[in-house]
């Protein structure tokens, strides 16, 4: 508060206090009036001073002439710290640290669907979400009951594959063949549980149509080892660890999605991109075609359109300083793939500029 504002509201206060004591007669009124023409004096000469110079008011600038409005810290929610956004997440804090000047930081989380939530209750700025688990935040479906309005798309990462898992001595080699099979699709309410749903129903088929299962990937896993189940869904990056422990001892095989199959997918969800499984990875003799949603990065939407273009810029020009080895997927041709929720105007003003368009 500056002094001017102080003065007149002492004054006021005292005035009034007075003004109640009707008792003290003249003497009251004449130390009132004494009072008001003091307070006008010193009111005049305060106003012109420690009211008007520049370094009143809230918006202060520093030295570096940026206001105190300015983002000083900026939290980017990731996952557990046995995950992959955790350490991607710590990576980025450094670089936007180093270019930007912002003191970032990664905070740990449930990943995707819980961060979403902190993003809307306003507990960090930036997060880690899957391209699909984004679109039903921002649409209210599945595992969020209202739409979450406040978080805008800065740019896609790296693909997590939908993986259909089985082996050999199932006999299943397409997604039709999955017909009265058991088959998990993941945990109930899970990413994994819709992306079985949406794959199943471009081939014509529904939960109905399988013995579904709703296990872990691990149980998922050991229940193809053990011949309770016949098949599994699974949505992670490749190679995955309990897929390459069910490779160790069982002849793995990953159904392919046939192409017009993908490209029907992609046109109605269009969160998913295509992907494939590589020849090698869980000893496979041929590459197989599938989709994948993508990990991607989040912003609330009320964080400044020129810090998120800096946050944007600093990471798509500094990935060669990120040791994890899924930065060797993360290319800038490819930060748009699959993006699905409004692009936050930061990011589309420093992707406009690298000539880079969705696919």
């Amino acid at each position: 508060m500056c002094i001017y504002a102080f003065v007149m509201r002492f004054a006021t206060r005292s005035i009034i206090v007075k003004g109640d004591e009707k008792r003290k007669g003249m003497v009251g009124l004449k130390k009132r009036k004494w009072f008001t023409s003091a307070v006008a004096v010193l009111s005049l000469s305060l106003l012109l001073g420690a009211c008007g110079n520049g370094n009143g008011g809230t918006e202060k600038e520093g030295a570096d002439g940026k206001k105190d409005s300015d983002v000083k810290f900026l939290s980017i929610a990731t996952g557990g710290t046995g995950g992959t956004y955790y350490p991607l997440g710590g990576a980025f804090a450094d670089i936007i640290k180093d270019e930007t000047g912002i003191d970032a930081n990664a905070i740990t989380s449930g990943a995707s669907a819980e961060n979403m939530a902190i993003l809307d209750a306003g507990d960090a700025e930036v997060a880690f979400a899957q391209t699909d688990i984004a679109t039903y935040a921002t649409e209210g479906k599945l595992m969020f009951k209202e739409k979450i309005e406040s978080v805008k798309g800065i740019a896609t990462l790296y693909p997590e594959t939908i993986q259909i898992v089985t082996t050999k001595k199932s006999g299943i080699q397409s997604v039709e063949d999955l017909k009265g099979k058991v088959v998990s699709v993941g945990e109930a309410g899970s990413g994994t549980r819709a992306n079985a749903e949406q794959i199943l129903e471009v081939h014509g088929m529904t939960l109905d149509d399988i013995k579904a299962r709703n296990l872990s990937f691990d149980d998922s896993v050991s229940g193809i080892q053990d011949g309770t189940i016949d098949a599994a869904f699974i949505t992670a990056g490749t190679p995955t660890g309990a897929v390459e422990s069910l490779s160790a001892t069982e002849e793995v095989v990953i159904v392919p999605i046939a192409e017009d199959k993908i490209n029907a997918l992609i046109e109605k969800y269009p969160y998913y991109a295509k992907d494939e499984v590589p020849q090698g990875t869980y000893k496979l003799a041929e590459t197989v075609p599938t989709v994948a949603v993508r990990a991607m990065l989040v912003a609330r939407e009320d964080l400044p359109e020129d810090t998120v273009y800096n946050v944007t810029k600093a990471i798509f020009e500094n990935l060669d300083k990120v040791k994890h080895a899924k930065a060797q997927q993360i290319k800038l041709e490819n930060a748009l793939d699959g993006m699905s929720i409004e692009l936050h105007p930061g990011a589309k003003k420093y992707f406009d500029e690298k000539g880079v368009k969705a696919e």
